[in-house]
This record gives structure tokens, C-alpha cells and sequence, in this order.
């Protein structure tokens, strides 16, 4: 089995500006996991979902909340092991590649 990879996706209730026409974020996050697990043995895979309207109170999170809602960064924000791998519309084949790169493991 491969080693623990942590998965984060940041957004808000309302859709980011910049992407009309997307899916929400909530909708991105549950659509990741679908994917993901489709794909690798997700066992040593953990999502965690942030709201940055509403950030728990762990740093990092309040960091990232701030930097997008001061349009530094668009959501949502997908990152694995702390590492910035999408913004806005994610792209899956990058994702991947990440996760890969962390040492997931594939479906057999």
C-alpha cells in the first residue's frame, strides 16, 4: 500500500466568478473522491473539504480562505499534500499525476 496523501479541496457555496458554467465546489470535491477512487486504491487517500467562507480554525486553512477571497488564488482550489495541483476547474490527468507522484496506488 502506498504512504498517507491528504487531500484538500477549498470553495464556497457560490460558484467562483471566473467559472460559469462550472460545478459547484461541494459538487467538485464529492466528483474528486468519485474519481479518484475509480482509479487508485483510496484506503491511504484523505479528503478533507473547506469552506473558505467558514474556515476551521487551523492556520493554514485561514490562509488559503484569505488569499482566494482576496482574489489571489480561484476555487475551487484543489491540493494534495499541501501542494497547489488546481484552481478553478480542475483537471484530473494533473491531479492524477500528483497523486501518483505522492505514491498512489492504482486499481488493479
Amino acid at each position: 500500500m502506498g504512504k498517507d496523501i491528504y487531500i484538500t479541496v477549498y470553495g464556497a457555496e457560490q460558484i467562483c466568478a471566473s467559472c460559469v458554467g462550472a460545478p459547484g465546489s461541494r459538487d467538485t470535491y464529492e466528483w474528486l473522491q468519485a474519481a479518484i477512487g475509480r482509479k487508485y486504491i483510496d484506503e491511504n487517500i484523505t479528503y478533507e473539504y473547506v469552506d473558505i467562507d467558514h474556515p476551521p480554525d487551523v492556520e493554514k486553512h485561514k490562509e488559503f480562505a484569505n488569499r482566494i477571497l482576496e482574489e489571489e488564488l480561484f476555487y475551487p482550489l484543489v491540493l494534495v499534500n499541501d501542494e497547489i495541483v488546481a484552481e478553478g476547474i480542475p483537471k484530473l490527468k494533473t491531479i492524477y499525476k500528483e497523486l501518483e507522484k505522492n505514491g498512489a496506488v492504482l486499481q488493479s
